[in-house]
């Protein structure tokens, strides 16, 4: 038996420090996870339980590459954001074992077309126009846990032209990583090579052509990325 078609490769992503890489299987996003972008979004963080979408695999794009424009918008927001890619996963997981399934960490961006989001907010549907189109996960090389640890805090920014646009502290999660991986895990069966976007600080804001970003999360690394 053969297959039909010729299959795309899998998205994967480096590994620091060594010539390993990390096949992606899927790509979740934690939606408004910290309180003052939340605030900025018109939401009360005291209330909203987490709540997730996901990004398609093929939409990363490595650190130093290039972000195009996307079509259908004239809206684009940068989102910077911890990711944590999981060698182990499960169901169900326990809240005190979520971090045992932790393989390491990277800078994301969640790009997002904030006019169609908006849409889509409006009229009740789903936001993968918004968030889930094409190159719209820049991602820097893992950092493996086993490396640099766990993190409970640090500092976390971004750069937009040489200006900073985004700094928080990923102490100021509403819901922190093991957390996250939890509540997720009761919702979808987790599994090795799944991403999660673990949310944005405040500061978001639009993109223009030409646009280069910056963003460092303190402990993990770095990720540039040009607006073409």
């Amino acid at each position: 038996m053969a297959d039909v078609i010729t299959a795309p490769a899998p998205a994967r992503l480096p590994v620091v420090g060594s010539d390993d890489t990390f096949p992606i299987h899927r790509i979740y996003c934690v939606g408004r996870n910290y309180a003052d972008h939340a605030r900025e979004m018109g939401h009360d963080p005291d209330r909203d339980p987490p709540f997730f979408f996901q990004k398609n695999p093929d939409t990363i794009v490595a650190d130093g590459g290039e972000f195009p424009y996307p079509d259908k918008s004239e809206d684009v927001h940068f989102e910077l954001e911890l990711v944590v890619a999981l060698g182990r996963g499960g169901k169900d997981i326990p809240e005190d074992q979520a971090l045992d399934c932790i393989y390491g960490y990277a800078v994301g961006l969640d790009m997002t077309r904030r006019d169609l989001q908006g849409e889509a907010k409006k009229m009740g549907r789903p936001w993968e126009v918004g968030k889930a189109f094409e190159f719209s996960a820049p991602c820097s090389a893992l950092k493996p846990a086993a490396e640099i640890g766990h993190l409970d805090g640090g500092r976390i920014w971004l750069e937009v032209n040489g200006e900073v646009r985004q700094d928080g502290d990923l102490n100021q999660l509403i819901w922190s990583v093991q957390e996250s991986i939890a509540y997720l895990s009761g919702l979808f069966t987790l599994a090795p090579g799944d991403l999660i976007y673990t949310g944005t600080p405040a500061g978001v804001g639009p993109v223009v052509r030409g646009d280069r970003l910056y963003g460092r999360v303190e402990g993990v690394g770095e990720i540039r990325i040009t607006v073409t």
